[in-house]
Formats: structure tokens, C-alpha cells, sequence
């Protein structure tokens, strides 16, 4: 019992840390330099990234087109010079970032399905700032972490947080107005 005593500080420091993320904070100046304005309607797009061979989920993702087009990619590992993060929120999704975002996920493993709905510019906005303002989200919870926010706007309060990006991706297609599409590519 006394050696659980002495181990059990460092087995929650391990739990706590694995919890964190290192803090990514792109500068002022490069946040404005990559602001890029879709002239779409509003609209909210969920991400999920499928297996080819198990149909599982591996990653949630929600690309806004609200005063300027964003993905909230929680838990994610995208990286690009143009688009530069601040803690999971990426501004600078002009049609080729956006499109090689996608491209990043869907590989010979992975395909990509994107569900689009049209949304009045109050949810866009709100979605936008609930985004921007929920920080860095540990590995493992990037469904929930968009289906939260989701959760919370106008009209998606049917959308119930989950863990399970197929879960989520099925919800989300719920929905009236949903526009599907599956990107598959084999690099």
C-alpha cells in the first residue's frame, strides 16, 4: 500500500500531461495575412475521416464559413505555412488549403466525408466564436469536442456529444439540407 502512496503522484502527473497539448499560437500578423473570406453562404461542414477497411472513424473535424472561413480541427495534426492555428483553430481555408486539407486525410487508408449544410450568419458567427474560444482539445476527442459545440447552436441541439466520429457524422446527417460528399485518394 505505502508503494501506491509514492507512485501515485507520478501515475497523475502521466495522466495529466497526456491530457495537454503543447500551446499553438500563431502571431496577430499572421492570423490577419491569412484571413480569407469565403463569398459562400454561411455554412458549418462536418469532417470525418473514415477507414477504408473497418469503416471506423478517425477524426472529426468542422470547417466554418463565417466572417472568414476556418476549420476547428481539434486534435489535429495539420500543418501548413499559409494556414496558420491557434490552439486546433486554423484560419486561411482558401479553396487549395481547404482542398489539401481534405487531401491530408483521405489516403489510401482513409476516405473523407464532408456534410455541408447552409446556415444563417447568426449560427456561422457563433459557431465561429464557440470554435475559436474552446481551446486545444486532447488526442481522442475531437468528436467530441465538435459535436459540444454543435450541441449548442440553433438548430443542431439534436446532435448529441460523442466520442465516435461515425456516430457523429451519422447525427449530422439528421439534418435537413445536408450536402454529402466523399473524397478518396490514394497517394
Amino acid at each position: 500500500m505505502a508503494g501506491w502512496r509514492r507512485l501515485l503522484p507520478l501515475v497523475l502527473l502521466v495522466a495529466i500531461s497526456a491530457c495537454t497539448k503543447p500551446r499553438v499560437w500563431a502571431s496577430d500578423d499572421a492570423v490577419a495575412r491569412a484571413a480569407y473570406v469565403d463569398k459562400g453562404a454561411p455554412s458549418l461542414t462536418l469532417v470525418t475521416v473514415i477507414n477504408n477497411k473497418t469503416g471506423a472513424g478517425g477524426h472529426t473535424a468542422l470547417v466554418i464559413n463565417a466572417e472568414q472561413r476556418v476549420v476547428f480541427d481539434p486534435a489535429g495534426n495539420f500543418k501548413y505555412k499559409d494556414a496558420p492555428e491557434r490552439n486546433d483553430f486554423v484560419y486561411g481555408m482558401t479553396p487549395p488549403v481547404l482542398r489539401g486539407y481534405y487531401g491530408f486525410h483521405a489516403r489510401k487508408k482513409w476516405h473523407v466525408v464532408t456534410q455541408k449544410i447552409t446556415v444563417s450568419p447568426d449560427v456561422a458567427e457563433q459557431a465561429y466564436q464557440l470554435a475559436k474560444n474552446h481551446g486545444a482539445v486532447p488526442d481522442g476527442f475531437c468528436a467530441e469536442s465538435v459535436t459540444t459545440i454543435l450541441h449548442k447552436l440553433p438548430g443542431f441541439e439534436t446532435i448529441k456529444p460523442t466520442l465516435f466520429p461515425v456516430r457523429a457524422m451519422k447525427e449530422f446527417a439528421t439534418l435537413p439540407g445536408i450536402v454529402t460528399d466523399k473524397i478518396y485518394e490514394y497517394d
